[in-house]
């Protein structure tokens, strides 16, 4: 299985990228994990809703080149649904199954996805009903896609 993590936006926080790195390390035992970073649109604090629109499109552009088109696609948004980890455990292991072997994982930056891009997605994925920062957010998505992996090989990890 080959797992894409597409988050727009440098991580930079040392604490951050050091508990990315450890988990997508210990997914080497499951899975192939790769991350994608493409670069934020620049853009001024105070933005008009069409000055957003533009923002969230090029990032969205971005984005959409880096999706093969055999992949299927998890968007992440407070609008998605929300799993419990042995939800997510179920459902990638059914993926698995049925022979998607490449999935990815969308992270917006600051404004969000751009429609195209949801439009893409085979799923919406909530981790919560609240706002979350993009680079913390992808931390928790690769410790719980690790712990995914955990359940489906019933390794003792998730408690």
């Amino acid at each position: 299985m080959n797992i894409q993590i597409i988050s727009v936006g440098k991580l930079k926080e040392k604490y951050l990228k050091m508990g990315i790195e450890e988990y997508t390390k210990r997914m080497g035992a499951y899975a192939k994990m790769d991350l994608v970073e493409v670069s934020d649109e620049k853009a001024p604090e105070q933005l008009s809703l069409a000055d957003m629109e533009i923002v969230k499109k090029k990032e969205g552009e971005r984005i959409l080149a880096k999706i093969a088109p055999d992949t299927y696609v998890i968007a992440l948004a407070i609008e998605g649904k929300m799993k419990s980890s042995e939800e997510l455990a179920n459902d990638l292991e059914s993926l698995m199954t049925y022979g998607k072997s490449k999935i990815a994982f969308v992270i917006g930056g600051s404004l969000g996805l751009h429609d195209d891009v949801m439009k893409r997605s085979n799923e919406k994925l909530s981790f919560s009903k609240m706002t979350l920062p993009h680079q913390l957010m992808k931390l928790v998505l690769v410790e719980q896609i690790y712990r995914a992996f955990r359940i489906i090989n019933n390794a003792p990890y998730h408690k």
